[in-house]
């Protein structure tokens, strides 16, 4: 078995597929809602001090290996990577997150996402995204996806207009709970990320990722940040607070300390973390 196949039956192991799913659309959806269930999304290694790698063998090692989550820089690199093992081309590209956004504020390019060809039909995959869900999406004017929790995701081609500083707009609608909080209050179409279809080279998922995981004052240097999506529903947690949201129920509770924080972490999340090692986190210090 070659380097890359057992590399690749790794990774289904730990998203738990027997098999690989065909390579078409129907065969990407059911990997990408895998992956989404499996690897929760966090950023835990930035205030437990770490540094976050994106070369193909450090995030494998980390995703895969020691069965940890990661965050859109990540995530990505690894499913774009097992995309391209199971027949799937793909390149990343990036967007503006406008979840939380100041009127008047462009934010920067933070986030990152797979733009997949299938038989000549581009399609847009994410695996990173920790806001909600995202379903797989044609790149076509319009294109809606439903996913599990009740949710409508569409894509929208952007005019000079629009003034999203992109060519395409991700939008969502549903459950406010079923996000990681950042949601506007209501069910109405909020816009999620834009994005143009520039090339993308590694040295520019360098620096966004360097300027994320390391600029003052910014979300994922302040916050301690988990998320997961559900087979129903969705669970984020932020700081001390967990959420978790299934089939239209919601449950809100505060973690009581670290022992409460590792517990969380383990049966919401899949992530197996020492106490020792938590217990250094600006949440729990003092």
């Amino acid at each position: 078995m070659s380097t890359i196949d057992q590399r690749l039956a790794a990774y289904l192991h730990r998203i738990g597929l027997a098999e690989a799913p065909p390579a078409d659309e129907a065969g990407l959806e059911r990997l990408l809602a895998a992956h989404r269930q499996a690897i929760a999304f966090e950023n835990l290694d930035i205030p437990l001090g770490r540094g976050i790698a994106i070369d193909g063998g450090s995030v494998f090692a980390k995703l895969v290996g020691a069965r940890r989550g990661g965050y859109c820089f990540e995530q990505n690199r690894l499913f774009s990577d097992m995309l391209g093992a199971t027949g799937l081309p793909n390149r990343p590209l990036l967007a503006r997150v406008w979840l939380q956004v100041e009127a008047g504020t462009t934010p920067p390019r933070t986030h990152v996402l797979l733009l997949v060809d299938i038989e000549g039909r581009k399609v847009i995959a994410d695996a990173g995204f920790g806001g909600s869900f995202v379903p797989p999406l044609p790149l076509v004017d319009g294109a809606e996806g439903l996913t599990p929790e009740g949710a409508s995701h569409r894509l929208r081609q952007l005019g000079p207009e629009d003034g999203m500083a992109g060519e395409w707009l991700l939008e969502r609608a549903g459950p406010v709970a079923a996000t990681d909080g950042r949601s506007a209050p209501h069910e109405d179409w909020q816009p999620q990320y834009s994005f143009d279809l520039a090339q993308v080279q590694d040295a520019d998922l360098e620096q966004c990722n360097h300027w994320t995981a390391t600029r003052p004052d910014t979300r994922f240097t302040t916050l301690h940040v988990v998320s997961r999506v559900l087979p129903d529903g969705f669970a984020a947690m932020s700081d001390r607070r967990l959420t978790i949201y299934r089939a239209g129920s919601t449950e809100f509770r505060a973690i009581e300390d670290v022992a409460d924080y590792a517990t969380a972490l383990r049966d919401v999340f899949g992530l197996d973390i020492p106490v020792a090692e938590l217990a250094r986190m600006r949440i729990f210090a003092g």
